[in-house]
């Protein structure tokens, strides 16, 4: 099977240019962004919620209380881009190294992970996200074509006894609520 990044569908007109390794010893492909971003700054969006019920804090338990965590989410940036891939492959998404230093952007979760079936799912074709978390004191703004992850192509293996046979029926997120049943009506 083919390894290949290609456009989805909503950006075949938006001049997006396809992940690329700087140099023959690189391992990651650089992933850009599609369009403008803004990651808004961690603590401007506590401080901001906050501000309304402003009181003075006691300790650092009292202003923890006080900021409601839901309110700080990552923000997902669209990269307009699918992946195809063997079955025993995933793409992992990495942070560029630059990202925590200079614009104190991270992967929230560490790293992404683009798995085979993810590809032309029904529900978004397939197109890559890359969550960031901005733990700076400022918003950042992120360019079109700015480059934001890099994307590295690992194999994985398998259990003896592994029996995984649904099938993904969604896109971002779609594996912990949707599940193809198995032939026997039960949830795979």
């Amino acid at each position: 099977m083919l390894r290949r990044f290609e456009i989805v569908t909503k950006y075949q007109d938006a001049d997006l240019t396809l992940p690329k390794r700087a140099t023959k010893g690189s391992a990651g492909y650089d992933i850009a962004a599609a369009e403008d971003t803004v990651v808004p700054s961690f603590w401007r969006t506590a401080v901001t919620h906050i501000a309304k019920d402003w009181a003075p804090f006691n300790s650092y338990k009292d202003f923890a209380k006080a900021i409601d965590l839901s309110q700080i989410k990552p923000v997902l940036v669209p990269t307009g881009l699918k992946v195809q891939m063997p079955e025993n492959e995933y793409l992992q998404l990495t942070c560029r190294s630059s990202n925590p230093l200079k614009r104190s952007l991270v992967i929230p979760n560490g790293v992404g992970i683009i798995d085979s079936d993810y590809y032309n799912n029904v529900d978004n074709e397939g197109e890559m996200f890359v969550q960031l978390l901005n733990f700076g004191l400022e918003d950042v703004e992120i360019k079109k074509g700015e480059r934001i992850a890099q994307g590295i192509f690992l194999s994985y293996g398998l259990t003896d006894d592994d029996v995984a046979d649904g099938e993904r029926l969604g896109g971002f997120g779609s594996s912990d609520a949707e599940v193809a049943e198995d032939s026997n009506g039960e949830e795979a």
